[in-house]
C-alpha cells in the first residue's frame, strides 16, 4: 500500500503532534520527523509551522476571483453567492482536518489573529468587487459594499461554524439560504438592473429547493413591497 503524499503526511503529523505536545511546543523540526521526511521537503510543501494549519488561501482567493471575473453585470450578485459555496465546498471537502483546525484556532490566540486576518482579505475581495458594481468609488456605493461584504463573509462564517459544530448536516443549502437572506438585505441601487416605473413586471431569477407553489406568496409579497 503506497504512502499518502508529504504534504498529508506533514499536515496528519503537525496536528497528532499539536494534540500531544500543545501548538507552541511543536517545532518544524518535529512535524518532518513525525512525517518521516527532511527539513527540506518540510519548507517545499509549507512556508512556516502556521502554514500547515491553513488552507491555501491563496489558491481559494484566486477561485474567487476566477468566478467574479466570469460574471456580468447583470448577474453579478449570483457570481456573488456562486464565490461564497466555492469557499464553503472546500471546508466541508477537507471534512475531518477542517475541524481539527477549528478547534486548535479556538484554543491559540496567534492562530486565531492570522485567521482573523485571512477572513478581512476575503471581505477585501467581495468589497472592491461590489463597489465596482455599484458604479464607483462614491460614498454611498463604497459605504453599502463595504456593509454588503461584511454581511457576505458573516454569512459564510455563520454556516462554516455550524458545520463544524456538527450543527448542520446540510450546509451547502444553508448557505445558499443565508445568501438569499443578505442579498434580500441590499437591492440593486436605483438605475442598476431596475425596472423604471410603468416598464412592466420585473422578475429576479435564483435557485430554490422550494416548489413553485410554496415560492409564489413570498415573491407576490416582496414585487407588491417594492411598488
Amino acid at each position: 500500500m503506497s504512502k499518502p503524499p508529504a504534504r498529508i503526511r506533514l499536515a496528519d503529523a503537525a496536528f497528532a503532534l499539536f494534540d500531544e505536545r500543545g501548538y507552541e511546543q511543536t517545532t518544524v523540526d518535529d512535524i518532518a520527523e513525525r512525517a518521516g521526511v527532511g527539513r527540506t521537503t518540510f519548507f517545499r510543501h509549507y512556508r512556516s509551522k502556521e502554514a500547515v494549519i491553513f488552507p491555501d488561501h491563496d489558491r481559494l482567493l484566486d477561485l474567487i476571483k476566477d468566478r467574479l471575473a466570469t460574471s456580468s453585470h447583470s448577474t453579478a450578485l449570483v457570481a456573488v453567492s456562486d464565490a461564497v459555496r466555492l469557499v464553503l465546498l472546500h471546508y466541508v471537502e477537507e471534512g475531518d482536518l477542517a475541524r481539527r483546525r477549528y478547534a486548535l484556532t479556538s484554543k491559540v490566540a496567534v492562530l486565531r489573529d492570522r485567521e482573523i486576518a485571512s477572513v478581512a482579505r476575503y471581505q477585501r475581495l467581495f468589497r472592491e468587487f461590489i463597489a465596482d458594481w455599484m458604479g464607483g468609488p462614491t460614498a454611498s456605493a463604497s459605504l453599502r459594499a463595504e456593509l454588503m461584504a461584511a454581511a457576505v463573509v458573516a454569512a459564510h462564517n455563520h454556516v462554516l461554524r455550524r458545520w463544524l459544530r456538527d450543527e448542520s448536516s446540510d450546509p451547502v443549502r444553508e448557505v445558499d439560504e443565508a445568501m438569499r437572506e443578505v442579498l434580500g438585505l441590499f437591492p440593486a441601487p436605483a438605475g442598476q438592473a431596475v425596472a423604471r416605473e410603468g416598464d412592466g413586471t420585473t422578475v429576479v431569477a435564483f435557485r430554490s429547493g422550494q416548489d413553485l407553489d410554496t415560492l409564489l406568496p413570498s415573491l407576490r409579497r416582496l414585487i407588491e413591497g417594492t411598488s
